[in-house]
């Protein structure tokens, strides 16, 4: 018996089989739910082939959560294949264009700030109003963040969206709350997956955890992380919400 037997959820960017979604994907279905994912445009066919990989078949919905038809389709694509509805839904999306990290903080531009905020803090808010109407008597949503406490070399404008990010979970948990909606962030250490590529002088965050952390963390093991998450789509975390639960090794808490 799993935690999430008879759970149905949602998981957003699956992308490829070192990602934290992925892992949640797995870990979900392994303890008792079913899994529906979403994807888009031209990374569709990245997530059709990882889902692949997953321990049984999940559906898979057509999403850009910056696509207002996609948000307000989302119920109806779901309940195809869940007619009940959900009880947890997934965010681990984010994204934002070159010039706006790397240690280009002053120079960038409004177009390309805006971007990172609405892809990777406003998304949150659109994603889970487009899921409200699934959740019966309540349900989960849990973020993958990355600590926005302080500033990182080279994230820069990233590290502002997921300081919006986080400030976003704290009031989607405020006003979902009288509907037993809990809403959570996995805040994980640096992982060498897609994302990270992405991201001028990874190698700097990889060298701070490898000096830095109480306990030993690996950048390519993205299950810890996926198994917190998990954790919180459960029944286990009932009265937990506006939460960041930190799964960095403990880095978060340490001085210089």
């Amino acid at each position: 018996m799993g935690i999430l037997d008879g759970k149905k959820i949602l998981v957003t960017g699956v992308l490829t089989d070192a990602s934290i979604a992925f892992h949640i994907a797995r870990i979900a279905q392994e303890q008792g739910a079913d899994v529906i994912l979403s994807s888009y445009g031209r990374v569709l066919s990245l997530t059709t082939r990882i889902a692949g990989r997953l321990p049984k078949p999940a559906p898979i919905v057509q999403l850009d959560v910056t696509n207002t038809e996609d948000l307000d389709a989302l119920e109806s694509r779901v309940r195809e294949y869940f007619p009940n509805g959900l009880d947890g839904v997934v965010h681990s999306i984010g994204f934002a264009p070159e010039a706006a990290l790397g240690g280009n903080f002053l120079n960038t531009s409004w177009e390309d700030v805006s971007t990172a905020l609405h892809v990777s803090a406003y998304s949150l808010k659109a994603l889970t109003m487009a899921a409200r109407p699934l959740f019966n008597g309540g349900g989960s949503v849990v973020g993958l963040d990355f600590d926005a406490a302080v500033a990182w070399p080279k994230y820069d404008w990233m590290g502002v969206a997921k300081a919006a990010l986080e400030s976003t979970s704290r009031y989607l948990a405020r006003d979902l709350g009288a509907e037993n909606i809990r809403v959570n962030l996995i805040a994980a250490g640096p992982i060498r997956a897609m994302a990270a590529k992405s991201i001028p002088g990874f190698d700097e965050f990889e060298k701070v955890w490898n000096e830095r952390s109480p306990l030993t963390w690996d950048v390519t093991d993205p299950v810890p992380a996926a198994q917190a998450a998990v954790a919180l789509l459960s029944d286990w975390f009932p009265k937990t919400t506006a939460e960041i639960i930190h799964v960095d090794g403990g880095l978060h808490a340490m001085g210089a």
